[in-house]
């Protein structure tokens, strides 16, 4: 019982380490009063709202203000103040990181709309989106990646915006599958369709001609936007911890760096909830000590 009791602690004491290195500035805390940090964090989440969207800033506040005011704030301070305004993480890929998750939990189209909006704010181009709701789609289905590409469809019409021809691919689609799981989880190609020969043979081709031959393959996206739709997709979905560690992996053989991952985990924190983010660490946290 004491052991249990001890370890329950030692849990709580690293969830409240981890919050706490999510705010930025926390060293800094108790030489601030609670009224000026919040005032701080909402000047600041509201400077970074507005620069994805300078009139959603004012319509989350309006929408929210009625039935429940204090909703609107958290949004501002916590998703925007704290998170969203961290320096570890570009605010392209933070836009892409969402859209991905966005698309892979399936359920919500208006803030998935706003996101796509934001991100096109940002500099991401419309074909760059497509391509990142394909990668998604391997990890979320065919209906969530359906209903993403209907909701960015209705987004660029509203910015004027069309997406531009992809790229071709060259060669037949195993050569390029395999050619594609080689540069990012090397030798695991052949081990992905031996693992499977016995059972799913099938399963194991699917994986490297559709999976990485026809969508991972595609060279619109950097390689690192790939691996971060991927690992979002994998942490929003909450159930794929062995192929979201195969994703860190190929993270960070692509160079995302440990830092970038972890930031990964807070902005997934705001969209898919603590749970999926705190779990997504410990995944992170695993795959960095294989490599220690």
């Amino acid at each position: 019982m004491k052991s249990i009791c001890l370890n329950r602690f030692q849990w709580l004491r690293g969830l409240a380490v981890l919050l706490l290195m999510a705010v930025p500035g926390a060293g800094a805390m108790a030489q601030s009063s609670p009224a000026q940090l919040d005032e701080h964090r909402y000047e600041r989440g509201l400077k970074a709202l507005q620069a994805l969207d300078k009139e959603a800033a004012q319509g989350v506040l309006t929408s929210l203000k009625e039935i429940a005011p204090e909703m609107g704030r958290f949004i501002i301070e916590f998703a925007y103040g704290d998170i969203h305004s961290r320096p570890g993480l570009d605010v392209k890929s933070r836009q892409v990181a969402t859209v991905a998750a966005l698309t892979a939990l399936g359920n919500a189209a208006p803030q998935l709309r706003f996101h796509l909006g934001a991100a096109l704010n940002a500099g991401v181009t419309p074909r760059e989106l497509i391509e990142v709701i394909y990668v998604t789609t391997v990890f979320a289905g065919f209906p969530a990646g359906l209903n993403s590409v209907f909701e960015a469809k209705a987004v660029f019409a509203e910015h004027g915006k069309a997406v531009a021809p992809a790229a071709p691919l060259s060669g037949d689609r195993r050569s390029r599958g395999l050619a594609a799981l080689e540069t990012t989880s090397k030798g695991a190609g052949q081990a992905v369709l031996d693992g499977l020969k016995d059972i799913a043979p099938e399963m194991g081709a699917f994986i490297i001609d559709f999976s990485y031959g026809d969508i991972i393959a595609r060279k619109t996206l950097p390689p690192k936007w790939k691996e971060i739709a991927m690992i979002c997709a994998a942490v929003a979905k909450g159930t794929m911890k062995p192929q979201l560690k195969v994703h860190i992996r190929a993270g960070l053989n692509v160079e995302l760096s440990r830092g970038e991952i972890i930031e990964l985990m807070y902005q997934m924190a705001v969209y898919a909830g603590f749970p999926a983010g705190i779990n997504g660490i410990f995944a992170a946290q695993e795959v960095f000590a294989e490599q220690t």
